[in-house]
């Protein structure tokens, strides 16, 4: 199964009102169609009187098995649903990688 599957299978123990996952790392410099960056953007009423750090350790440790192995960053975009229809149903975009050393 790809890394992208398996983490939107971890992710419904959320039971997210919405989900997205994005391979990212066609972005950044790694071999062609490597899985190792991810955006994730979630909805979840289990978010609810959480700060950002409580939300993201909870998809961590759902995710412990992919951080620890194949994936190497994981931009995470989580929302309650009241925070998801306030932003306008939308999340940042990334930045463009710029590689290892460049500043």
């Amino acid at each position: 199964m790809r890394i992208k599957s398996i983490i939107e299978e971890k992710l419904q123990a959320l039971d997210p009102v919405f989900v997205a996952v994005e391979n990212e790392s066609h972005r950044h410099s790694v071999p062609a169609n490597s899985e190792t960056h991810f955006k994730v953007t979630l909805v979840s009423e289990r978010f609810e009187g959480l700060m950002p750090v409580k939300r993201h350790q909870q998809l961590y440790a759902l995710l412990a098995d992919e951080l620890a192995g194949p994936v190497h960053a994981l931009a995470l975009h989580l929302y309650t649903p009241a925070e998801w229809q306030a932003s306008g149903q939308s999340r940042p975009d990334s930045p463009d990688c710029r590689g290892g050393s460049q500043s």
